[in-house]
């Protein structure tokens, strides 16, 4: 959003999002550092750490150096108050003191413990016994890699985005070419970086390090003077607002092929290279990092720790991952020889993954698509698995002459390529395909089934905080609902109106709507609460959520805090306010959770008794949510799926005392312990074991405030 208007509050109120992000990774990092979690699992972490880092200089990095170099490029608003260049200046700082604690974790701790368990990697120069790795470099790498000359008559070659690249400076012995040269050759991306010395075993070298040592064959005839890996970022975004095109599927492919030629971001290299090389890298014109914003960073061990994830499939090794378990059937799908539509028809069912099953929800598809009585079958696709089973019965359903309408968001940041594939996919099958928005994503999680009962026609409703994945439901915590309410039905079918037709004018009875009223009726949510305080009533706010950037809810939440409101929210990610600020925020405590399953669910109360409005939504409280895509809010009125969510739910999040960090008013996080005399409590695994405590921390009523105390709290807001 453009700063279209003035904020009541000042710029130090605010968390500035580009490091309250890192800091957000940096609680990735902790859990690495955990010695309490499992060996693997902390593996597991450092890979994340990593893939996180690239993916956020690959877009918001990126972002900020496009505001920060092109006077014309347009400025986001940030009610923190820093600059672009600012941000930069400081993502570098931050970021190189985390890579720094990430290496140290690798080589001082984890490396040598895993080494203790058999899972050992090794410098190359430690293998005694060569023939197997010999062997497999002749037979499998040397005929995949390419040598690269850079001079006059060998162009500089466009290297790929995250691409591992060995460069090397050369002095000719012997055969044609000029006397020294610079060379460089990609480490084969479509093999394992982890390469095992010998069949079966739990030892490995990284492949830089094989095609490092092989170097002089590579570049027959030449002495290689120096060498080192490097690795390029680049601009990864594809920001389509604006763009004009009479075919979506075929604009995202053209903005995928100019992906792969935009700037580079950062340039990792490693940190014993020679500033020569470093510096002829940098000197070629297509890179255009900058040293000015440290866009240069050496790295004190491998590059690219996200291959580090290979190892957590070494075979043999339960002891050291997390236990496994069995996911339950949700409450209301339990009873013996009932089909899945007439239990839904019975009563609402929430669902909560991966605690509860994901098969019902692929099992409403897929039945859909084989049920005689079923007309027909609409649904969102933004971000599914590689071998969708949602897909397949779409395709199944289409096959089957049913009217099957799929959303397919094309715009799913880094999955556009597959979506694309699925489009084509379900298009060849008679499914109508429709894409969505240029202008908007579609972001809402949303399935619906029409089926014929005698004389009437029933609609039956799947409506999500999370994706239609199977795979990613494993490990990510996502609320659901299935119901056959009417009004739901009604909601549902005009939004995919909305979707596929731009219909408009229909009045919501249940759904609440991004981008037409979300942020309205959010703001307003939170306002009635703070009225209640003002008016000496008992009052609560509590959410649920992935990030919190949005200056005008920051607002309202500060005007409920000061009002009186207790409010408390689970934010996993960013959060752009800032708590325990006197006479502002004082009322409001942010945690949050960073553990085995990643916090993916959003869900948000208002009202401090059995009263409250209970909504689920598929988007968090930023702008983009907002304003620039289609997303949903739904209520939870059903009064014992209420009750889960009042009395199990809100308060095992609120005990946790294992995996939450409580954010600070400095913008920094602490991490939460078991009191004296207190128990261990670790929500997620009393969600999967089914253990909540009898006795968990109660949510918080506002007391009835005097009006002095109001008076002052009125008189403390800043002008």
């Amino acid at each position: 959003m453009t700063n279209q208007f003035e904020l009541q509050f000042r710029p130090e109120h605010f968390i500035n999002r580009e490091l309250s992000w890192l800091e957000f990774n940096a609680r990735v990092l902790e859990e690495a550092q955990d010695w309490t979690n499992p060996l693997l699992e902390r593996v597991k972490f450092l890979s994340i750490f990593s893939s996180n880092l690239d993916e956020f200089f690959m877009v918001r990095v990126a972002g900020l150096r496009e505001q920060a170099f092109a006077s014309e490029a347009p400025q986001d608003f940030n009610p923190d108050g820093l600059k672009s260049i600012t941000q930069l200046k400081k993502i570098a700082e931050r970021t190189r003191q985390l890579v720094q604690d990430q290496y140290h974790c690798w080589t001082n701790d984890v490396r040598p413990a895993l080494s203790k368990e058999g899972i050992r990697i090794i410098p190359l120069k430690e293998v005694k016994d060569t023939q197997f790795l010999d062997a497999y470099f002749s037979e499998t790498v040397f005929p995949i890699i390419t040598p690269m000359a850079i001079d006059p008559s060998h162009p500089r070659p466009r290297y790929h985005n995250r691409g591992l690249y060995l460069a090397a400076m050369l002095l000719r012995k012997t055969g044609i070419g000029p006397k020294r040269l610079f060379a460089v050759v990609q480490v084969p991306q479509v093999l394992p970086r982890l390469v095992r010395i010998a069949k079966d075993e739990t030892t490995f070298v990284f492949l830089e390090e094989l095609v490092a040592s092989r170097l002089p064959k590579v570049f027959g005839g030449h002495e290689i003077l120096t060498y080192a890996p490097f690795r390029i970022t680049r601009d990864s975004d594809l920001d389509l607002i604006h763009q004009e095109s009479d075919d979506m599927l075929q604009l995202i492919e053209e903005r995928l092929r100019e992906r792969r030629r935009a700037d580079a971001v950062r340039l990792e290299i490693s940190a014993d290279a020679d500033s020569e090389l470093v510096e002829t890298i940098v000197a070629q014109e297509e890179l255009n990092v900058s040293s000015e914003f440290d866009e240069i960073y050496r790295i004190p061990g491998p590059l690219d720790l996200t291959c580090l994830m290979g190892l957590c499939d070494v075979p043999d090794n339960d002891h050291l991952r997390d236990s496994s378990f069995v996911p339950r059937i949700a409450t209301g799908l339990r009873r013996h020889g009932e089909d899945l539509y007439s239990a839904i028809h019975r009563r609402d069912v929430l669902l909560h993954h991966p605690f509860d099953d994901f098969s019902p929800v692929v099992d409403f598809v897929r039945n859909a698509a084989r049920d005689p009585k079923v007309l027909a079958i609409k649904q969102t696709l933004y971000r599914t698995s590689g071998d969708s089973p949602i897909v397949k019965a779409l395709v199944e359903a289409a096959e089957n002459g049913k009217h099957v309408t799929a959303l397919v968001e094309l715009q799913a940041r880094f999955d556009e390529q597959a979506n694309v594939t699925w489009a084509r996919q379900l298009e060849q099958s008679g499914v109508h395909v429709v894409y969505g928005f240029t202008d908007h994503k579609t972001h809402c999680k949303v399935s619906l089934v029409v089926r014929q009962e005698g004389q009437i026609v029933r609609r039956y409703v799947h409506l999500s905080t999370g994706n239609y994945n199977p795979a990613t439901a494993k490990f990510y915590t996502d609320l659901g609902l299935f119901t056959a309410d009417p009004d739901f039905g009604e909601d549902v079918s005009a939004l995919f109106n909305v979707l596929t037709g731009y219909s408009q004018g229909y009045h919501w009875k249940k759904l609440i709507v991004a981008p037409m009223d979300l942020h309205r009726r959010t703001v307003e949510l939170i306002e009635e609460q703070t009225q209640l305080a003002l008016a000496g009533k008992p009052s609560r706010i509590f959410a649920k959520f992935n990030s919190l950037v949005d200056s005008r809810i920051i607002e309202a939440l500060y005007r409920a805090s000061q009002a009186g409101v207790p409010i408390q929210m689970v934010v996993r990610g960013i959060c752009c306010l800032r708590p325990g600020i006197k006479g502002i925020s004082e009322n409001i405590r942010v945690t949050s959770i960073v553990d085995r399953f990643l916090e993916h669910s959003r869900f948000f109360v208002f009202g401090p008794d059995e009263t409250a409005k209970i909504y689920l939504s598929s988007a968090d409280w930023m702008p983009r949510n907002f304003y620039r895509r289609v997303e949903v809010m739904f209520p939870i009125e059903h009064a014992s799926l209420r009750k889960t969510i009042l009395h199990e739910l809100i308060p095992a999040y609120l005990s946790d005392n294992v995996k939450t960090r409580q954010l600070n008013s400095d913008g920094t996080y602490s991490r939460i312990s078991p009191k004296k005399g207190e128990n261990s409590f670790r929500v997620q695994t009393a969600l999967f074991g089914a253990e909540l405590p009898l006795k968990t921390k109660k949510l918080d009523s506002a007391t009835v405030p005097d009006r002095k105390k109001q008076k002052r709290k009125k008189d403390a807001r800043p002008k």
